[in-house]
């Protein structure tokens, strides 16, 4: 992709620059905007995939690996920080690893593939109610429970692949590709029955999803390196198992871009984001009901490197508002690294 500034009466690099960014967009909404639930869920990918020029333009391929890290260990209940004695989760902490891969076959279509895996940390403690209704390995569990800031804990720790997902791409609503779509499903490849684990802290769902996206993008400045962004993502279950289904989630973005630094052959893209999440109850005989339903919504900064046709980017989302149904845990922030290829 040739990212010198264009002229703005230089029809053809400018339809280039709003193709490239369209068609990168879209695909980062649909990175970007898969729920990220505060409990854990990591099949699910979050975050933004990087600056519009994340992506090539026109037809071609992109394959990249994402890296995402959580550690889940402020209680909240409302919109405050609650006491962790109530809570019985203590700390969730998440390492996802996100294969992914993109293919444009015209500037309008494509289709992208996401195959996550996840390390997950839970400790929590186990509940005062007795052992009643408990598995043998649960009850074994307790009592081999550490001694935690006073009180006993157990710790487990698993690894398992996540909930594939699949979208189908379109960027062809306008005319200069402003305006897209994408839509999809995610399928219930990940793991969700880790023994002893509550369902909504499991890597996997076990649900079938389908996702539905929108975009809008729009230069600032005549040269394009001052842009802006809007998105939205729409996930909901509609087959589930186990006795549980996720709750319906919406996750919006808008930020900010500037593209005009560069040292020699090395391009720099800085970017600033804010996001905003809402999730609805879960359901069924194995969901905690009470605690599940939450708002957030935060500031993501963000910084890109590119030579050609490699890029690096990172960004970290800190919480600027949290709004939980009963008690959960919070990550104080989210980071999250991207390594792509494009052909």
């Amino acid at each position: 992709m040739n990212h010198n500034t264009p002229s703005f009466h230089e029809d053809s690099a400018h339809d280039l620059i709003i193709r490239g960014a369209a068609t990168a967009l879209i695909v980062a909404m649909i990175m970007s905007l898969a729920t990220s639930r505060l409990e854990a869920c990591a099949s699910c990918p979050s975050g933004n995939t990087g600056t519009s020029y994340n992506f090539p333009d026109g037809p071609g391929g992109m394959a990249w690996m994402q890296y995402n890290f959580e550690s889940q260990s402020q209680n909240y209940s409302g919109f405050n920080k609650a006491s962790a004695d109530a809570n019985h989760d203590k700390l969730i902490q998440t390492s996802t690893m996100i294969a992914g891969f993109q293919y444009f076959w015209n500037e309008k279509w494509g289709v992208q593939l996401l195959v996550p895996s996840a390390n997950t940390l839970y400790r929590y403690a186990p509940h005062a109610d007795g052992h009643a209704g408990e598995t043998a390995a649960e009850h074994t569990e307790e009592r081999h429970a550490e001694e935690h800031q006073g009180e006993k804990v157990v710790t487990k720790q698993w690894w398992a692949m996540g909930d594939i997902r699949l979208n189908a791409v379109y960027t062809g609503l306008a005319k200069d590709q402003s305006t897209g779509i994408n839509l999809g499903v995610k399928l219930p490849s990940g793991n969700w029955t880790e023994p002893n684990v509550e369902r909504s802290v499991q890597i996997g769902t076990g649900s079938t999803d389908i996702l539905l996206g929108f975009y809008h993008r729009h230069r600032i400045t005549m040269d394009a390196r001052w842009s802006w962004y809007a998105q939205a993502q729409l996930d909901a279950p509609v087959i589930s198992q186990g006795g549980y289904t996720p709750g319906i989630a919406v996750d919006m973005a808008a930020g900010g871009y500037y593209t005009g630094l560069s040292i020699g052959n090395l391009k720099i893209r800085s970017i600033a984001q804010v996001l905003f999440t809402t999730v609805g109850n879960d359901s069924g005989s194995a969901s905690s009901q009470q605690n599940n339903t939450f708002q957030q919504l935060s500031l993501a900064p963000g910084v890109e490197f590119e030579v050609h046709p490699v890029r690096l980017y990172a960004d970290a989302a800190m919480p600027v508002m949290n709004h939980v149904e009963g008690n959960q845990l919070i990550a104080p922030v989210q980071v999250r690294v991207i390594l792509s290829y494009a052909s």
